[in-house]
């Protein structure tokens, strides 16, 4: 062909005649130089921008080493026209090139997804047609990756960019988001796919919030970090993350808090296959700790977070030893064998009942887990010598309402109590043998975390894809709420200061109103609210009355005396105590009145004991109204 696009067809004289050992050499050096460069292993599938450079490579290195094999050679008998390796090149370079690209839109049977302003290209294949909100690389990606499944049909991108604003992109048009009414009315889009990866959460809401207002069904891409972890791919599309919604951007860990109470120690972590917990694992287990203990009674939750964490292990060759532990901290024996046989050096105690009308209605389960599990852990820690302890408190244990907060309040208190002992006697030694306490005690209190156990946000994805209602139970009510990585990090990071006794409290933002936090989630999922105004919508809210012991807002201080720490999500709060010995008198008296089922009188102690404690309702411990009934 060079020497038909050199010479043309009249004047061609057969090449063969002068010219056959070009012909023979042109394959020998082209062919082992294309085999090295991969060319005959690339899946034309998955051929792209490697794959074309490669090409360019090998044919122009193919096309330099003949040139200079046929100028080596060459005699004037057998003159070879120099433009013929020209020639070569070019033709080389289109066909060998271009007969791949023809048949990777072959394999893709899209012939004309980057055609789509064609008269001829217009139809409707059945696919979901969706909007890509970013046309950047990962927008790209995505593009690429949905064109390849054939399960959606990309039909426009939207960016706020105003250097391509209404041009076309992998065949697709630029929309502004001012212009997306006008891009629905032009395309049929049915969702939106957010993919803005690297944008701040800031920016997300903003997105978020503008995109409300219209009937489409908004997913997101998953976050650069997953993608580069192998988790997710770039297809694995997600409901929005209510995170997005809130708008808060976590500030950056300092490596030092973190590291400090665990790399290179033993530490354990009670409750460790609760919502917190687990991701208290996860995160300690990055930081090189060199034995992590996972205590839990729960033998399933124990059994997923310990295959997750040697799965992680095994991937990145982390040299920590994993050691799980089936047990109650109701048990002090065992808790204090386990501390004393692994040597501890720092506890996280996450072992607690949190959900609220579930220990309003079971108040003696209640005072066992929190309060004595606590009372438990945190002696055992003090006479196996472990340096750090760390409890996780909840805001619901300022000025509670329900037997869940004031157990908690109580926990945190009998660490402030055992905090300023330099040598108690430990509850219910009769023998009263003094014990050296080298245990720092720290408490650490926050708010609701996103995706938890008994968490209102899946429930709202529940009811929301069975057709609605949502349940919300006042319209006033609202909540603090925190990511569950962004709370653990906070929490292994505040367990790093204060000298001990120490109230830490997070920043938790903005309190949200419940519904209106439904109604976004509604709205986002290309639905609308059912009410008085709008009959005809998609979802109704239903308000269901406050539960048992459920406050409308809660608080994160006890009183107003905060000082701020070395972390700007972090501060300090300073709040009331009792001492030891007092402390020791009222928990005696508590139990005997769990013992005797006497909840009368436990709620009085509690209310003796606890600041602020203001119970609402009648006492609903469903076994005490069994008993009260039948009498």
């Amino acid at each position: 062909m060079s020497f038909v696009v050199r010479l043309g067809i009249d004047d061609l004289i057969n090449p063969l005649d002068k010219h056959t050992w070009l012909f023979i050499s042109a394959p020998i050096v082209a062919i082992p130089l294309f085999i090295r460069f991969g060319m005959y292993r690339a899946v034309m599938r998955y051929f792209g921008n490697d794959a074309l450079i490669a090409i360019i490579k090998a044919v122009s290195l193919s096309a330099l080493i003949l040139g200079i094999v046929v100028y080596s050679y060459s005699n004037h008998q057998a003159v070879v026209p120099r433009s013929i390796m020209f020639n070569y090149w070019w033709l080389s370079m289109v066909m060998i090139g271009g007969l791949r690209l023809a048949m990777r839109q072959y394999f893709l049977g899209d012939w004309f997804s980057a055609a789509q302003h064609m008269p001829f290209a217009n139809r409707d294949d059945g696919l979901l047609k969706v909007a890509i909100y970013g046309a950047g690389a990962a927008g790209n990606q995505l593009v690429a990756a949905l064109r390849m499944g054939r399960l959606m049909r990309p039909v426009a991108f939207i960016d706020d960019d105003e250097s391509i604003s209404n041009r076309v992109i992998s065949g697709l048009q630029v929309y502004k988001p001012k212009h997306i009414q006008r891009m629905i009315d032009v395309t049929g889009a049915q969702e939106i796919l957010l993919a803005i990866p690297s944008s701040t959460r800031g920016r997300r809401r903003e997105v978020l919030g503008y995109l409300e207002g219209f009937p489409l069904h908004v997913r997101s891409v998953p976050g650069f970090m997953d993608l580069a972890a192998g988790r997710v791919k770039v297809d694995d599309l997600q409901e929005v993350d209510i995170a997005d919604l809130l708008g808060r951007d976590s500030v950056p860990a300092q490596d030092d808090l973190l590291e400090h109470c665990i790399k290179g120690k033993t530490v354990l972590v009670t409750g460790a296959g609760g919502s917190i917990g687990s991701e208290l694992c996860r995160q300690i287990l990055i930081l090189k700790p060199t034995t992590l203990l996972l205590f839990d009674h729960g033998e399933f939750n124990l059994y997923t977070i310990l295959s997750e964490l040697e799965q992680r292990i095994a991937r990145e060759s982390l040299s920590v030893k994993l050691l799980p532990i089936l047990g109650s901290v109701r048990n002090h024996s065992k808790m204090l064998d386990v501390m004393k046989t692994w040597s501890v050096d720092t506890v996280y105690h996450a072992a607690a009942y949190k959900h609220v009308p579930m220990v309003e209605h079971n108040i003696a389960e209640g005072v066992i887990n929190n309060v004595v599990g606590t009372l438990n852990t945190a002696q055992a820690a003090l006479q196996a010598g472990v340096a750090n302890f760390v409890l996780i408190s909840t805001d619901k244990a300022v000025r509670p309402t329900n037997v869940m907060g004031s157990t908690k309040r109580l926990a945190e208190l009998v660490l402030q109590a055992l905090s300023r002992e330099t040598a108690p006697v430990m509850f219910g030694d009769k023998g009263r043998v003094y014990q050296v306490n080298k245990t720092r005690f720290i408490m650490v209190r926050f708010g609701n975390v996103l995706g938890s156990s008994g968490s209102v946000i899946p429930l709202f994805h529940k009811q929301i894809k069975s057709g609605g209602p949502l349940t919300v139970t006042h319209p006033r009510i609202t909540r603090y709420f925190m990511t569950i990585p962004e709370a653990a990090q906070l929490v292994i990071q505040a367990g790093s200061m204060g000298q001990g006794g120490d109230v830490f409290v997070l920043d938790m933002g903005e309190p949200v109103k419940i519904v209106e936090l439904a109604e976004k989630m509604v709205h986002l999922s290309g639905l609308s609210i059912r009410s008085e105004k709008n009959p005809q919508g998609d979802i109704a809210i239903e308000f269901s009355g406050l539960r048992p012991g459920e406050k409308l807002y809660e608080e994160l201080l006890i009183g107003d005396n905060v000082v701020a720490t070395q972390h700007p999500m972090i501060m300090s709060a300073h709040e009331d105590f009792l001492s030891w010995d007092l402390l020791k008198t009222q928990l005696s008296r508590l139990l005997a009145a769990v013992e005797e089922d006497d909840y009368t009188t436990v709620r009085q102690l509690l209310r003796e004991t606890v600041n602020g404690y203001a119970p609402d309702g009648e006492i609903v411990d469903w076994i005490y109204q069994e008993r009260s009934q039948e009498s």
